[in-house]
């Protein structure tokens, strides 16, 4: 018989922006750690999040989604994107002083807003690697506003999961800037077919929710596989 899952344990955190939270999915005995951040327009229960937190932790991997301070504060717009920085990067490294986690490989990622913290923030943390959920490469029919920087600042492996309806920039979009780019190679971009940037699809599409959540929770799998025997910070 398969035993439960354990509960999601909460984690209170201060930061310069005011108190944080994890949410906190922990492996029996862990062997890497993915941090996720929220998008600017949504919280830490938003399908792909927690469709890792409940399927990476059988698995071996601890996920821990971190829910803003201005979020947890009531507000209903996200502070601007340095803001973000200051509230994160004091969580994480918080986060990985816990005695069970430390010295594991960590892979931060995060959706939409969360995946632009976790990219600027990625060498100063010294992840092992990215994981980006719907990147937002520029607002939608804004395409001269790009956030592509953001995306080539890391230079560890970095893996985009990316619908091919996004109005933020599409999976084709995504990849021919990157294809044109210098260390635009070093980016692996995994197209969801038919999905938005909300990870939705067409109610007939052919490629179904569970094909999406089946392709998010696989590549993320194979990301983390990728760096489990890279040493923690």
């Amino acid at each position: 018989m398969t035993e439960p899952a354990p509960a999601t344990v909460v984690v209170e955190v201060d930061t310069p922006e005011g108190p944080g939270r994890w949410h906190v999915d922990a492996a029996t005995d862990p062997s890497a750690v993915l941090v996720l951040g929220h998008g600017a327009g949504g919280g830490v229960t938003a399908m792909d999040l927690a469709l890792l937190a409940r399927e990476l932790p059988p698995l071996g991997t601890t996920v821990a989604r971190f829910e803003q301070p201005w979020r947890l504060a009531g507000r209903k717009v996200a502070v601007p994107p340095p803001r973000l920085d200051v509230g994160w990067l004091p969580a994480v490294a918080s986060l990985t002083r816990r005695p069970e986690l430390v010295g594991l490989p960590v892979v931060a990622g995060g959706r939409s807003a969360g995946a632009r913290v976790a990219c600027r923030t990625a060498e100063e943390l010294g992840v092992a690697a990215v994981l980006c959920l719907a990147f937002p490469l520029h607002l939608p029919g804004r395409p001269e506003r790009s956030r592509l920087p953001e995306l080539l600042s890391p230079s560890v492996p970095r893996l985009v999961l990316q619908g091919t309806r996004d109005t933020f920039g599409t999976a084709a979009e995504l990849a021919g800037v990157l294809a044109a780019t210098d260390g635009g190679d070093e980016v692996v971009v995994v197209p969801l077919p038919g999905a938005d940037h909300g990870f939705a699809t067409p109610a007939r599409a052919d490629f179904r929710p569970a094909d999406l959540r089946a392709l998010v929770v696989a590549s993320a799998v194979e990301l983390v596989a990728g760096v489990r025997d890279t040493p923690g910070e």
